[in-house]
């Protein structure tokens, strides 16, 4: 630390004197306005102790405080006691501050996992500094901190989420996150004085009890466990929603209520159209219970809240005022609707009333919508102490400027001006009609023998309220669609505000390129006036230039054209610089010079780098002046650089290409200058090694065959050749080397700004060495790159030589790991200990190949106790210096002309300018400190084929176009990369992330919340940008973003989103809702539409089925009588159902715009168009639609069941294709089976009730069925798709004999997994069988809503859609005047009598398994069990299929309501399934050897213990489960594969869908591969059987379907059976 404290009073001390360099970080750190320490102070109360030299009193004034009196009293004193600490803090010594500063660093530095809890450590540093000014000890033995102190506070936060285990290692306990006292509870536990006067040592002696010099010493003897409590239950459950969004919901639903019920008269009004024009004040009335929904939603709020925040005596008392006071506002509410609706329906004072009613509403409303609901009906003064605490660390937002303000307020005030309307004009009034009509409709002739007449009364009635629903969750959806529009328009906006478009009128960027150099770049105020300007902003553009020259990105012929050049001048023979043509050229459009090669990444870079220059950008200070700053990446198993094996092989046998081959078709130019760079090389060191005549003749034999070179890049195998091959195919890979690279560019970039600022240093007798001294000992003191590498004291030999290899080329990288020491206790006991190291290239290297660490700090404990990026990043923390942190991953890369910025960067925290003004002077109103600054992104992984420019493109306007616009309006997070820190603000807070686990998934974004909340500023850059790595290939995105929609489902837990929700401004906290959590649930709600969409198709064509349509005149009014006679005024309905799927569409496709405006802005209107066109074609729209579904389904899932872990995403190319097994496996439960379900709803309605709107929607449930597949590389080669269909049926069938990593019955346990859970141990387990990542079992009042109720409800949807088509014709098959049995009877035989068939064949199967297992396990146990399994699922299939049959024989092979009845069975089956999995079903056993002891008849010797009695029957019950889902999956899987198969027949299609996928011309499409004549044969033989075997299935299969239909009725037998 005192390493750490040099460096920040260097680097503070190079711009200002050395004394005010040590105030103003003394000022930060522990005294200044802004400093935590500062803050936690008053808000704990410790003022009042120390003013008074008294125990208790803050404790005692906290509890004394219930007059206004008292109040005021208190505020005044408040301010006096901050005077005083004012006075102190300026008054205090120099040597004061010093020890002050030592104290902290000391104690922050050895916290370990403690630095989460910011305001802990304030605690202990005031007990410590306590005890130092009365300190009677004259020391005490190392390590007394960390082992009295620190590590059982440790011991406690571990004990929460893990046990211990036999072998003295620990596990996951099996608690979800409101049973974890984690983090924040402990930290919040030292906000209020009254919790801190709570704690107590192990003899009952309160801590507060103790004089204040004698408690540091006691924290040794702490009772800690007894300490702390929950301050916030992350309970899993939707209600947090209710309380965190509530203006949301009050927004959205009241306005929905007051257009629907305006527009509903038909309702309420009397049915005499005289009449109901003078029941006015009804109408009134009605739509003013507006104002009584609005109470109620935050009398719910209120509730949960209730339920989630644990109450103090104070806080019940507040919220037990704001029910009663809700209350009467609901009485005042609701009380005249029963007088205008019930007593006096017409005369004036009752319009009178309403209107006075509607008024009241009207305000209830807006008042609810407007006010925080932390600010309901409750008053505090602004220096109240009672609320100090939560206002200073949770609502401490900082203050937006002025015109800032206007422009948040004004776009939103666009989004719901535009809305509203949109919403009422285009949702409510056509709306009107359909409601009418459903409302009065009175269905004739419909009987049910069960159910009756009842049915068919409310059908309408039923059909009604789903459309009501449908018109709700599309109200919602306007919204976002209108945020999307607007926040782009403003976001361009600003663009052209800002300079940065290409449309700005001053599109002469590049002429005047130099100057802004030298004006911006530069620190020109420093430099000597008789240095020209173009000497100086020469060697910064030759530097630019000659870096990419590096890099292989211009040949030397470009570099030729760009350069500065000194030429000798004719007329005084002196040299000059002659300027490229290149400047002025550029604004010549018939000027054809090629300055580099078109559209790469070259011209990419200088077109930026031109045009940022023309955005306005802070002064930058010189070199020698500017701050010390640091760069840090966590690592953790990303790759390092590629070995040669990885770039010269192909990946697995289903890969055509390797990874070098595929780098040299995406990047042809750069290949081309690192081969012709390799062969100079190459040259140079052939001449060198020998002379005259013979050396020539060598190089001309080497010039005669360069094939090698041009292969694989090099001729000789010496590793210097072959390394360099290595370096370029990881520099254009996402590889941490990238990285590193990329970012120690600053370095290179703070010695040419070092030199070129001080000429200096350049004479004419200059000594380069000690040039080269000079400028790296500048560069290394202003900049550090750390690496937190944790896995590396367990690296691999590899590994470890590319680490070596790094860390040669670039010494000064710093390298923080974890390392375990394993050693026995006194007892001989296991006992590890663990250290934080850090070594560098300077470290030596020792003879056992080690380095020497540079410093090693003990640690509490293993320090990983989250997922693992944050506690990481914690853990290397103590080792950045200087004043800022960069956060970088390990998949980023950056640029020499990005770097040159670096200082104008920095700037932007708006504290680097010299001021003699002392840090305590009163300087009144402040905006708060500058806490992150956020820059851009570019995706540099874009253009390479559809999915990653699809995930690129969305990361662009994620990180550009709605960035720039959240910074301004105050709604920019930090999302880490690659964000600037405040690194002193950031540290006293908590650090870069939070860590606890599971809730803190997505750890970046905590971090900008925290600093947000506590009144750090956040902005966003836009004239400096990064590159940055995305995912490539179907998968892996899908990963991410699976990643991303679990985390999110974390956050909603979270307390960060109660604070923020609950406190923030109305348009703030709407910019905070739509640009973070309102992005996914308006995902959900999407989702949500298209199967409300689907409910309501099955409904309306359920209905049109035995109802005659009136025909449909727009212009007759609605009292017309309808032709023909007895038919059902349906049409306008369709017609409003048309309106939905415009609505859903306009929301789906407004996703590109921001892209395609990005575009537009930046690079024109041909790119953009280009762009949009290319994703269009590439069926982008079809991956959307999957990731919308993967999103909504990823934080559904983690809402119900949790679970949420850190997934790896994989960052590499995706040129191998997957097999359909494990796509199908992969993607079944998120999307798939959705898409299966909703394609027989839409099929059904289709036939019924077509319109060319439902292509959309075919569009829909294609993309959710088959995306994966569609972008699955060379899916649609003939012979690797039979080939892969032989592997699906292995995958449906192994796994019954012995264990499999991949079967059909392993995916099928997982997935249940999620809802039973897993057995933590089982019996007479060794400790090494645990399972240490088990799932926890799933808890019956989360998962009842989603796995019980909302399956219950679709089950009798389904089955009442399919009794109300037969409650008409009840004769129907049945002799004459005997009426039919219910359709109710038939659902429930066809749906049940399956799963009895199957339990019998079970049985049977089971006595046969017993009886033949034990013989059968003395020569062929294996096959034996998977024959058994085989017979039992085939068995299945023709069950499913006969009984398929049977239904459509029965239904008189009407193939419409065929499906109709099939839709009702399987929804009957999938409730029973998901019933019987929630309470019949006890936890699985890890591993299956439960469900081969079924097929195997084996029970022995599988671990079971005594579980072997019970366990036969549950898996009995599985069985009878998995039958049926087996069937399902058997039928499914072809039907795909059917699909699928057809298009292989399409000519060419493998070759038009790889230039599909990889965007890659005809010509460099990959090759074929290369079998052998053996391996064709066998591949031959395979095609054709499995070909001909899947050709059968599809005859089949259609055979079943079409045949019936069309000879069914022809056929003469008739069977008369009771269903």
């Amino acid at each position: 630390m005192y390493d750490h404290l040099m460096t920040m009073l260097d680097s503070r001390a190079s711009r200002m004197s050395p004394k005010l360099a040590l105030l103003t970080i003394h000022a930060e750190y522990i005294g200044g306005p802004d400093a935590n320490y500062r803050k936690w102070y008053f808000a704990a109360q410790l003022d009042l102790n120390d003013v008074t030299d008294e125990k208790n009193v803050a404790t005692d004034t906290v509890e004394t405080s219930k007059d206004s009196k008292s109040n005021i009293s208190q505020a005044h004193r408040l301010k006096e006691t901050k005077e005083a600490w004012r006075i102190k803090m300026e008054r205090m010594k120099d040597e004061e501050r010093i020890q002050q500063l030592a104290l902290w660093l000391l104690l922050w530095a050895e916290a370990s996992v403690i630095r989460f809890c910011p305001e802990v450590l304030c605690f202990i540093f005031k007990l410590a500094e306590d005890h130092w000014e009365n300190r009677t000890d004259k020391g005490v033995p190392a390590g007394t901190y960390l082992d009295t102190v620190i590590t059982p506070l440790y011991n406690f936060i571990r004990d929460q989420s893990y046990r211990p285990m036999e072998d003295g290692r620990y596990t996951e306990r099996e608690r979800d996150h409101a049973c974890v006292i984690g983090y924040d509870d402990v930290n919040q536990q030292f906000w209020y004085p009254e919790k801190i006067a709570l704690l107590r040592l192990n003899d009952k002696r309160k801590l507060v009890d103790l004089h204040p010099s004698e408690r540091y010493q006691a924290l040794g003897d702490m009772d800690w466990n007894h300490s702390f409590q929950k301050t916030f239950k992350e309970k899993r459950s939707w209600m947090h929603m209710a309380v965190n969004f509530t203006r949301i919901w009050i927004i959205h639903i009241v306005t929905f209520w007051y257009y629907i019920s305006a527009n509903a008269g038909d309702l309420y009004l009397s049915t005499d159209k005289d009449e109901a024009k003078t029941e006015t004040p009804v109408k009134l009335s009605v739509v003013a219970l507006g104002g009584a929904i609005a109470t109620l939603l935050v009398m719910l709020g209120s509730l949960v809240e209730y339920m989630y925040v644990p109450m103090s005596w104070y806080g019940a008392r507040i919220l037990s005022r704001r029910f009663a006071m809700l209350f009467g506002i609901l009485v005042l509410n609701t009380g005249p609707s029963f007088y205008c609706v019930f007593f006096d329906r017409t005369s004036r004072i009752s319009l009178a009333v309403s209107a006075a009613q509607l008024f009241i509403s009207v305000i209830t409303s807006l008042y609810f919508s407007i006010m925080p609901q932390s600010q309901l009906f409750v008053r505090h003064k602004k220096d109240s102490r009672r609320m100090l605490a939560s206002q200073t660390f949770t609502a401490n937002f900082p203050p937006l400027k002025r015109m800032d303000r206007l422009i948040s307020v004004g776009l939103w005030s666009c989004v719901f001006i535009c809305k509203l309307l949109e919403s009422y004009f285009f949702l409510a009034l056509s709306f009107k009609d359909p409601l009418r009509i459903m409302s009065s409709m009175q269905i004739q002739d419909c009987r049910d023998p069960i159910i009756g007449t009842e049915l068919c009364v409310l059908m309408p009635s039923f059909t009604l309220g789903l459309m009501l629903l449908m018109a709700l969750v599309l109200f919602f959806l306007d919204t976002y669609l209108w945020y999307v529009v607007w926040n782009t328009v403003f976001s361009v906006a600003r663009s052209f505000y800002l300079g940065i478009s290409i449309w700005t009128p001053w599109r002469n960027i590049f002429s005047r390129l130099p100057k802004r150099i030298y004006a911006k770049i530069l620190a020109g105020s420093e430099i000597g006036a008789h240095y020209k300007p173009k000497f100086l902003y020469s060697q910064v553009w030759n530097a630019f230039v000659i870096s990419m020259y590096r890099e292989h990105l211009l040949s030397p012929d470009h570099i030729t054209k760009l350069l500065y050049q000194r030429v000798p001048n004719a007329e005084n023979g002196k040299f000059t610089l002659k300027s490229p043509t290149f400047f002025e050229t550029q604004e010549d459009i018939a000027f054809k010079t090629e300055y580099y090669p078109q559209e790469s990444e070259a011209e990419r870079r200088m077109q930026f780098f031109a045009q940022s220059m023309t955005t306005p950008m802070p002064d930058p200070l010189p070199v020698q002046k500017m701050p010390t700053f640091t760069v840090m990446t966590p690592h953790y198993g990303e790759k390092i650089i590629f070995s040669l094996r990885e770039i010269i092989r192909e990946e697995d046998k289903n890969t055509r290409i390797t990874l070098l081959e595929y780098l040299k078709k995406l990047h042809p130019f750069e290949w081309d200058n690192f081969v012709k760079d390799t062969k100079v090389l190459v040259d140079e060191t052939s001449l060198s090694n020998s002379g005259g005549e013979e050396d020539t003749a060598m190089a001309e034999d080497i010039s005669i065959d360069d094939l090698p070179f041009y292969c694989v890049g090099f001729k000789s195998s010496a590793p210097e050749y072959t390394l360099r091959t290595r370096i370029w195919a990881s520099l254009r890979s996402q590889t941490l080397y990238r990285t590193i690279t990329g970012f120690m560019n600053y370095q290179s970039a703070l010695k040419l700004l070092y030199r070129v600022e001080n000429p200096e240093l350049v004479t004419d007798s200059i000594n380069f060495e000690k040039l080269e001294s000079d400028l790296e000992q500048m560069a290394n003191r202003k900049f550090r790159f750390l690496i937190a590498m944790q896995r590396y004291a367990s690296f691999d030999k590899e590994e470890l030589e590319n680490v070596d290899y790094v860390l040669k080329a670039y010494p000064n990288l710093q390298i923080a790991y974890l390392e375990e020491e394993k050693s026995q206790d006194e007892d001989g006991k296991k006992k590890n200990t663990f250290y934080s190291v850090l070594i560098d290239g300077h470290s030596t290297v020792g003879s056992d190949g080690k380095r020497t660490p540079k410093y090693r700090v003990r640690l509490p404990g293993n320090p990983i106790l989250g997922d693992g990026k944050s506690d990481n990043q914690n853990t290397a923390l103590i080792y950045y210096r200087g004043e800022y942190l960069q956060l970088v991953d390990a998949n980023q890369d950056n640029y020499l002309e990005e770097c040159l910025k670096i200082r104008n960067v920095l700037s932007e925290f708006e504290n680097l300018s010299v001021s003699n003004e002392s840090p305590y002077a009163d300087v009144g109103f402040s905006t708060g400190p500058v806490a992150i600054v956020g820059a851009r992104e570019y995706i540099f992984s874009e253009n390479i084929g559809v999915l990653g420019d699809v995930a690129a493109g969305k990361e662009q306007t994620f990180g550009t176009l709605t960035q720039r616009i959240m910074a301004t309006i105050g709604g920019k997070l930090h999302y880490g990369h690659p964000d600037f820190l405040n690194a002193i603000f950031m540290t006293t807070r908590g650090g870069v992330s939070k860590a606890q686990k599971g809730l803190h998934l997505n750890e970046d974004i905590y971090a900008g919340m925290n600093a947000f909340e506590r009144g750090g500023r956040i902005k966003h850059i836009e004239y400096y940008q990064c590159g940055k790595g995305r995912d490539l290939g179907f998968g892996s995105i899908l990963n991410f973003v699976t990643k991303i929609g679990t985390g999110m489902g974390e956050q909603m837990l979270s307390r960060e989103y109660y604070y923020i929700g609950t406190q923030l401004p109305l348009d703030r906290f709407l910019t905070f809702y739509y640009a973070h959590p309102g992005f996914h649930i308006n995902n959900i709600f999407i989702m949500l539409s298209v199967h409300m969409f689907m409910i309501v198709l099955l409904f309306l064509a359920s209905m049109s089925v035995p109802l005659l349509v009136c025909e449909f005149d727009k212009d007759a009014p609605p009292e017309a009588p309808r032709t023909p006679d007895g038919c059902y005024d349906l049409v306008p309905i369709y017609n409003w159902l048309k309106r939905v799927v415009i609505s859903i569409f306009a929301v789906f496709f407004i996703s590109f715009l921001p892209l395609f405006l990005q575009e537009l802005t930046e690079r024109g209107f041909m790119r953009a168009t280009s762009r949009l066109c290319k994703h269009i074609i590439s069926l982008s729209p079809f991956f959307e639609i999957f990731v919308t579904q993967t999103y909504a389904s990823a934080i559904l899932n983690n809402l119900t069941f949790g679970g949420a872990r850190y997934i790896g995403t994989g960052r590499g190319f995706a040129t191998t294709r997957l097999p359909f097994s494990l796509l199908y496996s992969r993607f079944a439960d998120s999307s798939i089976y959705v898409g299966a379900r909703s394609t027989l709803i839409l099929l059904f309605g289709s036939l019924i009730i077509w319109a060319p709107h439902y292509i959309y929607f075919w569009i829909t449930v294609i993309a959710l069925m088959m995306s994966p597949f569609l972008f699955n590389p060379h899916q649609f080669s003939m012979g690797d798709f039979i080939i892969d269909y032989r592997e699906l049926l292995r995958w449906l069938s192994r796994g019954n004999g012995k264990t499999h990593a991949s079967s059909w019955i392993g995916y099928c346990r997982f997935s249940r997994m999620r809802t039973t859970g897993v057995k933590i141990r089982q019996l007479g387990d060794a400790p090494k069988a645990w399972n240490k990542q088990h799932q926890s079992r799933a808890r019956f009042g989360v998962i009842f809503f989603s796995e019980i109720a909302v399956p219950f409800f679709l089950a009798v949807g389904c089955v009442v859609a399919y009794l109300f088509t037969r409650s008409f014709d009840m004769s129907e098959g049945h002799n004459a005047g005997q009426e039919a049995p219910s359709g109710l009877i038939r659902i429930a035989a066809i749906a049940v009598l399956p799963l009895i068939l199957n339990a019998g064949v079970l049985v049977a199967l089971f006595c046969v398994s017993l009886l033949g297992g034990i013989l059968a396990s003395l020569c062929c146990s294996v096959k034996f069990g998977a024959t058994v399994a085989g017979a039992a699922h085939a068995w299945a299939v023709i069950n499913f299929i006969g009984f398929f049959e049977l239904f459509y024989f029965l239904e008189k092979w009407n193939l419409s309501r065929t499906i109709l009845g099939m839709i009702a069975v399987s929804s009957v089956q999938r409730f029973i399934f998901k019933l019987i999995t929630v309470c019949l079903l006890t936890r699985e056993f890890q591993q299956d050897g439960s469900n081969q002891g079924w097929w195997t008849g084996r029970w022995y010797g599988r671990g079971l213990g005594w579980y072997v009695i019970t366990q036969p029957l549950r898996e009995f019950v599985c069985k009878v489960v998995e039958m049926s889902l087996f069937a399902a999956d058997f039928v499914l899987t072809h039907f795909i594969m059917i699909f699928l198969f057809l298009i292989c027949f399409v000519p060419g299609i493998n070759k038009w869908h790889s230039l599909m996928l990889f965007w890659l011309k005809p010509s460099m499409q990959i090759r074929e591969p290369i079998y052998s004549t053996a391996q064709r044969q066998k591949r031959r033989r395979i095609c054709i059987l499995y070909g001909f075997l899947l050709t059968c299935f599809a005859l089949l299969f259609f055979g079943l379907l079409i045949a019936p239909s069309i000879i069914g009725s022809r056929l003469e037998f008739k069977l008369d059976l009771p269903i």
